[in-house]
Parts: structure tokens; C-alpha cells; sequence
């Protein structure tokens, strides 16, 4: 079963309780015993893939995705589309994706409760937090604007997340790189200021490649549905750096 068939029912709900479980349990209707998670889990990330992580985690897209289509103001089809595009959800999925999403976007909790939840499960995981904020941002990007209310969404999320401004200016100028946007500075994309040196721009580099390395961020609970989006990052990581190699002459 796929994860999107993981996030529906009792099971999911009862082992991840507050805001997140109890929009799922009224969104379900019925249940899968597909998830024995104990709430508590707290295995070392080379254990391999945490049930409860990666349950939260997908919950998290759907639900602070609806959310942050509606920042703007209204819900398109091409937000819609693209989630369902982006992250590959099965056909026989789709409906009960849709309840959870359909539930999030009239719900009338604010979007925080949820950030936070998903927030306190991936204190330790800062760089799962982050690709799921990227999955955000291509919500966002689907009709080809980003408008104020959906940045402002964007920030306050990646505040609740404990991502800094200084980060967030990173992953907002790799998307801005991704959409084929002139003259984004690649040493934003690194999270490094011109003058870094070559050490430290190296340093900064292979950080950034261990950090979103696919199989370490499935390891640490990203479900495996969703390696387009690391796949996709761990490429502009690579094109800024071969950027700035190019410009300082470095081999």
C-alpha cells in the first residue's frame, strides 16, 4: 500500500493524535490497519524509515497544502493538479487524498496547530522540515505566481518549523532557480555570502548535498513518494555550485 493509502483511518489517527488525528479521523470515515506507530518513536534515522514520520509527514502536505492554496484567496486547478501531480498519488488514492484535503481547506482551524505538530514530530529532522516546505512552495508556484499571502504563508510556516530567515531566503532562491527566474545568485542557493571562501563555499556545498541526500531524507521519515522534490533540489545545489566554480576558476 502507498503512503497516501497509510494516511487515512483509525490507525493513523490514534498514533498521531492532536490537530493532525483528529482531521483525519473525521475525514476517514473508515479505517486501514496499516500503521502500528508508537507515538513515541524516536528511532536513530539509520534505523531506517520511521511509519509515524512519514505518515506525518504526508498528512503535513495535504493539510498545510490546502491551506496555503487558499492564501491567495481561492483554491485553481492548477494548485490542485500540481499536488496531485507533484506527488504522485494513485489512482485508487485519489478520493480519499481529496476528503483530507477538501476537510483541511474548509476546516476552520488556522493552519499554526498543524505546523506545529508536524514541527514538534521533526524537531530533530530540520532538513525533512525543510523539504517539506519545499513541497509548499510548489503548491504555491502552480499558476505561476507567487503572491504576497502565500509568501507570507511560506515564512510563517518556515518560522513555526524553526527554519531561519536566512535559510528560507536559500530554498526561495533555489525555487526561484527551478523556474528558470534571471539572475538568482547561486551563492543564496548554498546559503553562502560572496565573499565565503573556497573552503567554506566547498564546506557549504557538500553540507547541503548530505543533508538532502534522497535516501538519508527517507531514512528520516520523507516517504519515498516524494523524492522528486529532493531529487529536484539536490540538482540546483549542484548547477549553483558548478556556477560558482565557474566564476572563481575552481576545479
Amino acid at each position: 500500500m502507498s503512503i497516501w493509502g497509510k494516511v487515512m483511518g483509525g490507525a493513523a489517527g490514534f498514533a498521531l493524535g492532536g490537530p493532525i488525528g483528529a482531521l483525519v479521523g473525521a475525514a476517514a470515515g473508515h479505517a486501514y490497519d496499516v500503521m502500528r506507530a508508537d507515538a513515541g518513536d524516536r528511532r536513530d534515522s539509520t534505523a531506517g524509515p520511521d511509519p509515524l514520520r512519514s505518515v506525518t509527514f504526508t498528512i503535513g502536505v495535504i493539510v498545510l497544502g490546502a491551506k496555503m492554496a487558499k492564501a491567495d484567496g481561492a483554491v485553481s486547478r492548477s494548485e490542485v493538479n500540481t499536488f496531485k501531480r507533484v506527488f504522485h498519488i494513485p489512482p485508487e488514492d485519489m478520493k480519499a487524498v481529496g476528503r483530507i484535503f477538501d476537510r483541511a481547506k474548509s476546516d476552520a482551524v488556522g493552519f499554526e496547530p498543524y505546523a506545529r505538530q508536524i514541527a514538534h514530530l521533526f524537531r530533530d529532522r530540520p532538513a525533512v522540515l525543510e523539504e517539506l516546505l519545499e513541497g509548499l512552495f510548489r503548491i504555491a508556484e502552480a499558476d505561476g505566481v507567487l503572491h504576497d499571502a502565500e509568501i507570507a504563508y511560506l515564512r510563517r510556516v518556515a518560522e513555526i518549523f524553526g527554519i531561519s530567515a536566512y535559510d528560507f531566503e536559500r530554498v526561495a532562491s533555489g525555487r526561484a532557480a527551478r523556474r528558470g527566474q534571471p539572475e538568482v545568485d547561486p551563492y543564496t542557493v548554498l546559503g553562502v555570502v560572496r565573499s565565503a571562501s573556497n573552503d567554506d563555499i566547498k564546506q557549504a556545498y557538500r553540507r547541503l548535498l548530505r543533508e538532502h541526500h534522497p535516501d538519508r531524507l527517507i531514512a528520516q521519515g520523507m516517504p519515498k513518494e516524494f523524492i522528486d522534490v529532493a531529487t529536484e533540489k539536490m540538482a540546483t545545489i549542484n548547477v549553483a555550485y558548478d556556477q560558482i566554480k565557474a566564476e572563481r576558476g575552481l576545479t
